[in-house]
C-alpha cells in the first residue's frame, strides 16, 4: 500500500495553501479526495457523436495513479462544445451506465467509440471560483509574457524565453498599422490647422486692403477715379467673405477627423489591450499545465506518489477550468478586436477619401469665386490727377462747428460694427 500523504517533498508540507487531515481515513484510504474548498454536483448528459465517431473530448486522470478521471479539454466546434454540458475540470463516472472506477483513460476513451451514434456520460460537476485558480504564479507568469512580448526574437533567445506563440498574432501587426494611421491623421489634422489658419491670415489682408481701397474711393474727389477704388475695396471684402465661408465648410471636416482620432481609435486600442491581458492570461494558464503535467511525468517516472494526483487532482482540474474560461475570454474578446479592426479599416478608407475630396473642393470653390471677382474687377489703369488730390486737401483742413460730432458718432458706430465682426472671426479662428 502507498502512502501518498507520508511520503511529500519537506517543501511541499510547509506550504500553507494545503490543510492536511491526519484521520486514519485520510492516510489510508486512496480513495480520499482533497476539494480544496470547491463543491461538486452529479449528472448525466447524452451527446450525439459527429461522423468520425467522436464527442470531441480529451480525458485525463484514472488508473493506477488517480483514483478519478475527468475532462482535461473540450474542444471547439465538436458536439460537447455545442452542448455545452461537460467543462474542463468535471469527473467522468460512467459511460454508457457502466461506472469507470478503476479504469484507465485509454479505457473509456474505448468504452465512449464504442457507443454508436450517441453516448450517455454521467459526471461530477465541479464547481470552482477562476479566482481561486489565480495564483501569484499565475500572475508573475503575465508579467513574464508581457516583458517577453515587447522583446526582439534574439533578445528572447539569449534570454531562454520563447515568443512563438506571441510573434504568430496577426492582431501585432494589425495594431501597428492603427498606430500609423493614428499619426498620420493625427500629421493630417496639425497640417490643415495650419493651412486654415494662413487662409485666416490672408482674409484678414483681403479685408484691411479693401477697407484701405474704399478709404481713398471715399476721399478721391474725381468721380471715375473714386469710383474704381471703392469697386476694388469692395471687391477685396468679397473675397474676405469667401474666405470666411470657406472656412466655415471646412472646420466640420477636422471635427470628423477628430472624432475619428481623439474616439474611434482609443476605443480600438482599448478593446486590444483587453484582449491582451486576457491572451497573456490565457498563456499564463496554458504555461502552468504543462508545468503540472511536467511534474506528473516525473514523478511517474521515478514511481513516487504526487499528494494532489492521489486526492483526485483537483489543484489540476481547477488549472484547467481556469484555463477553459480565460481561452473563452480570450476568444471573444480576439473576435471583437478583430470586428473592430475591420470597420476602423473600412472607415479609415471612406472617411478620409471624403474628408479629402471636401477639402478639395472648398478650396477649389473659393479660388474660382475669387477669381470671378477679379475678373469682373478690371478697374486698371486709373487716371488721377494729382493736382487735385486728397492729399494737397488734407494738407490745409478746415473746421466748421458741428461736423465733428456728426463725424464722432459715424466713428463710433463704424468701430462698433468693427469690433463685432472681430469677435466674429476670432471665434472661428479659435476652432483651429
Amino acid at each position: 500500500m502507498s502512502f501518498g500523504i507520508l511520503s511529500l517533498d519537506p517543501l511541499f508540507l510547509q506550504s500553507s495553501n494545503y490543510s492536511f487531515d491526519y484521520s486514519p481515513l485520510a492516510m489510508f484510504d486512496t480513495d480520499y479526495e482533497d476539494l480544496m474548498g470547491m463543491t461538486v454536483t452529479s449528472g448525466s448528459v447524452t451527446i450525439t457523436k459527429d461522423a468520425s465517431n467522436l464527442i470531441g473530448i480529451s480525458i485525463g486522470g484514472g488508473a493506477p495513479l488517480c483514483p478519478c478521471l475527468y475532462v482535461v479539454q473540450v474542444f471547439d466546434n465538436t458536439p460537447a462544445s455545442k452542448d455545452g454540458t461537460l467543462q474542463s475540470g468535471d469527473e467522468i463516472i460512467g459511460v454508457a451506465g457502466t461506472t469507470v472506477k478503476g479504469r484507465t483513460k485509454v479505457e473509456v476513451a474505448k468504452m465512449i467509440q464504442g457507443s454508436e451514434g450517441e453516448v450517455t456520460i454521467a459526471y461530477n460537476k465541479l464547481h470552482a471560483d477562476p479566482k481561486q485558480g489565480k495564483t501569484l504564479d499565475i500572475v508573475l507568469k503575465k508579467m513574464k509574457h508581457r516583458v517577453v512580448e515587447n522583446m526582439s526574437s534574439t533578445t528572447a533567445d539569449a534570454l531562454g524565453l520563447s515568443r512563438a506563440i506571441l510573434c504568430n498574432d496577426s492582431l501585432v501587426k494589425k495594431l501597428e498599422e492603427l498606430e500609423r494611421n493614428e499619426q498620420m491623421y493625427r500629421g493630417l489634422i496639425d497640417h490643415t490647422k495650419k493651412v486654415l489658419k494662413a487662409f485666416f491670415d490672408v482674409s484678414q489682408v483681403h479685408k484691411a486692403f479693401g477697407d484701405t481701397f474704399a478709404s481713398i474711393g471715399v476721399r478721391e474727389p474725381q468721380a471715375r477715379a473714386s469710383e474704381a477704388f471703392t469697386q476694388f475695396g469692395e471687391a477685396h471684402r468679397q473675397m474676405e467673405k469667401l474666405g470666411i465661408k470657406m472656412l466655415k465648410n471646412v472646420v466640420p471636416m477636422l471635427n470628423d477627423l477628430g472624432t475619428y482620432l481623439h474616439k474611434a481609435v482609443p476605443d480600438t486600442k482599448l478593446t486590444i489591450k483587453k484582449y491582451a491581458d486576457a491572451k497573456f492570461e490565457y498563456l499564463s494558464y496554458c504555461l502552468k499545465v504543462k508545468e503540472m503535467d511536467d511534474e506528473e511525468y516525473s514523478y511517474a517516472a521515478l514511481q513516487e506518489p504526487l499528494y494532489r494526483v492521489e486526492t483526485g487532482n483537483y489543484e489540476y482540474r481547477l488549472i484547467l477550468r481556469c484555463r477553459q474560461e480565460a481561452r473563452s475570454k480570450f476568444a471573444k474578446l480576439r473576435s471583437d478586436v478583430l470586428i473592430k479592426m475591420e470597420l476602423l479599416d473600412q472607415k479609415h478608407v471612406q472617411d478620409i477619401v471624403y474628408q479629402l475630396q471636401r477639402f478639395v473642393v472648398a478650396l477649389a470653390t473659393y479660388h474660382n469665386d475669387c477669381h470671378e471677382i477679379m475678373k469682373k474687377t478690371r478697374i486698371f489703369p486709373i487716371e488721377v490727377d494729382l493736382s487735385r488730390s486728397t492729399f494737397v486737401y488734407e494738407s490745409s483742413p478746415t473746421f466748421q462747428d458741428g461736423a465733428d460730432d456728426v463725424d464722432d458718432d459715424d466713428d463710433d458706430m463704424l468701430q462698433a460694427e468693427e469690433a463685432k465682426e472681430q469677435q466674429q472671426q476670432h471665434d472661428l479662428i479659435g476652432e483651429f
